[in-house]
């Protein structure tokens, strides 16, 4: 059991974890909840879901995509089950390159180029971050750290 406990909450008590994680959270909250709540400019849930449509991404799973980058974002601030939550954005962000940015190439369209969308380095780029949060946990100042400390 203990074994357990230290895959999902264990944490190195690393400062550095920290600033990763909260710029992590902070980065796919205000992603997640533009497309669940419409915040910050976003378009809300049932446009969202409209949107990913035309790129034959079925409702429930863009609900749930949705759900993971808000929410999934939320836990990710306050460093709660932080390992299993990074492994979900990192899901979310492969099918993001798959499904959108992998036709593009690799980068941003910095030029706003009409009909030319974003490479995937951005999400290359939070995908690294994720990686160092399930292989270091959370670090200081979070959750899984109260919950499983490091001995």
């Amino acid at each position: 059991m203990q074994e357990l406990m230290d895959l999902v909450f264990g944490t190195y008590p690393s400062w550095s974890r920290l600033v990763v994680r909260l710029i992590l959270g902070v980065i796919f909250f205000a992603h997640g909840a533009q497309k669940v709540f419409g915040w910050f400019g976003g378009r809300g849930l049932s446009q969202t879901i409209a949107g990913f449509r035309q790129m034959n991404i079925p409702a429930a799973a863009t609900v749930t995509a949705a759900c993971i980058e808000c929410f999934g974002g939320l836990a990710m601030i306050v460093g709660l089950l932080a390992r299993p939550v990074a492994l979900a954005l990192i899901a979310v962000m492969l099918v993001a390159i798959k499904k959108v940015h992998a036709r593009h190439g690799f980068f941003l369209n910095w030029s706003l180029v009409p009909a030319q969308g974003h490479g995937y380095e951005f999400n290359l780029a939070l995908i690294a971050m994720a990686l160092s949060i399930v292989i270091g946990g959370a670090g200081v100042l979070s959750i899984d750290g109260l919950i499983a400390p490091w001995p």
